[in-house]
């Protein structure tokens, strides 16, 4: 394993990357893009630590348990300036107009270096999966080739997979990766408020279990 720095917040804090080589495909799993959802935090730092204690993959994986540690210290939504991340995306359809301060979508697409550190990534990595770890309803989000791995996640879990989360989403990183890109994206909404035991127990074995299907068929 090695632990690197992915880039730094708006506020200068370093976001951390641990990199899991191998001779497969780039995997990347993404948590802490919006600081007060902490479920989706604690399911990275989870499956983390399982991949420290053994790591049976032949994939290049690629984990940011924070991308936003801004937010993670302050508990908010957006960065240290209040910039929703997955609004802030340069897709086609990224807009300036938020209609809360909630999504606020920065004073560019692509204006803040959380993002831009991960588009850095993008385009130098160019993974074949990303599976990105947030909380709201139970969903399982698909924009892309990922569906195989929607299927055994929503086995384990009895979550819905849905191809449309149903609201716009300008600027977020489905669009970006899953759709405008060849970086299929996997948006795995827990439970809001679930408890720290019931995330590890259901969603980190559930995540673990998908990647085995990410390793045979994309060899």
């Amino acid at each position: 394993m090695k632990v690197s720095t992915f880039g730094h917040s708006s506020l200068g804090l370093p976001i951390t990357a641990f990199e899991f080589e191998g001779p497969g495909p780039e995997v990347m799993i993404l948590g802490g893009v919006h600081g007060d959802e902490y479920e989706g935090v604690v399911a990275t730092e989870g499956i983390l630590e399982k991949l420290i204690q053994k790591n049976p993959y032949r994939l290049n994986l690629t984990v940011v348990p924070r991308l936003n540690p801004d937010g993670v210290l302050f508990k908010t939504r957006g960065n240290g300036k209040g910039v929703d991340l997955n609004r802030n995306l340069p897709t086609k359809d990224w807009s300036p107009e938020a209609k809360t301060p909630r999504y606020f979508p920065g004073p560019a697409a692509g204006s803040e270096p959380e993002n831009q550190a991960l588009m850095s990534y993008l385009e130098r990595k160019a993974p074949r999966l990303i599976i990105s770890l947030h909380s709201w309803n139970p969903v399982l989000n698909i924009n892309g080739d990922c569906r195989p791995e929607a299927e055994v996640i929503a086995q384990l879990t009895g979550y819905k997979i849905d191809d449309d989360i149903g609201y716009p989403t300008p600027g977020c990183l489905g669009t970006y990766a899953g759709l405008e890109r060849k970086s299929p994206t996997l948006t795995y909404e827990i439970q809001r408020g679930q408890e720290v035991p019931d995330i590890l127990r259901l969603h980190v074995p559930a995540v673990l279990e998908a990647l085995k299907i990410t390793q045979e068929r994309l060899k």
